[in-house]
């Protein structure tokens, strides 16, 4: 591969890390990006008033279920209630997905992503 190809390829993926890096910079975060700016406040009232676990106990109950890196996780209202959905590099480079009551961290569902 040429340097002109290698500099092409990687300048919409730089272009889109010199924008994310302007909005942290800005004070923006990702979700604010999106529109999603409350998302954080209702999560911190839903664990004071003891709704869901901290994510701290959340991740603990996923590595024993499923070992590996925590890359995404989302707090979602569902029919459940209150669940995490948390994806994790296996060590064998494999992503699960595994999905846990936010209330009790009662495993729901591990799956193949």
């Amino acid at each position: 591969m040429n340097t002109y190809r290698l500099i092409r390829r990687l300048a919409i993926p730089f272009s889109f890390a010199a924008l994310l890096l302007g909005a942290f910079a800005l004070g923006l975060s990702p979700r604010a990006l999106a529109g999603d700016h409350d998302d954080h406040v209702e999560a911190r009232a839903l664990l004071q008033r003891g709704e869901i676990l901290p994510l701290s106990r959340i991740l603990a109950i996923v590595q024993q279920h499923v070992p590996g890196d925590a890359i995404e996780v989302e707090l979602e209202h569902g029919k459940h209630g209150w669940e995490y959905e948390v994806k994790v590099l296996t060590a064998a480079g494999q992503v699960r997905k595994v999905k846990l009551s936010a209330r009790t961290g009662t495993v729901r569902k591990i799956k193949d992503d």
